[in-house]
C-alpha cells in the first residue's frame, strides 16, 4: 500500500484480503509505510479504521500493530473459511 493514494490503497487492501481469504491463507503481511504519531502517513493513520469496516472485519481474526521488525508493516491473521 506504501506509495498509493488512500482511496487506491483501500481498494487494493480489500481485494488482497478477499483473495487471501479465498485461498485459505492464514497470515498475511501488509506494508503500510512508516509513520509516527507526530508525522503519520495517511494510510498508516487510516489503516486501523479500515480493518473495522464491515467489508473487512469479518475476514480478520487478529492484527499485530506494528510488526516488531518493521514498523511500516502489519501482520494480519485471517479467519478460517467455515
Amino acid at each position: 500500500l506504501h506509495g498509493m493514494t488512500t482511496q487506491r490503497a483501500f481498494h487494493a487492501l480489500t481485494a488482497f484480503l478477499r483473495v487471501a481469504h479465498a485461498e485459505h491463507l492464514r497470515c498475511v503481511e501488509v506494508i503500510t509505510g512508516r509513520g509516527t504519531v507526530e508525522k503519520a502517513g495517511a494510510i498508516w493513520r487510516e489503516f486501523p479504521m479500515w480493518l473495522n469496516l464491515p467489508e473487512i472485519r469479518p475476514l480478520i481474526l487478529a492484527a499485530s500493530h506494528p510488526h516488531a521488525a518493521n514498523d511500516g508493516s502489519v501482520r494480519l491473521l485471517l479467519r478460517r473459511i467455515r
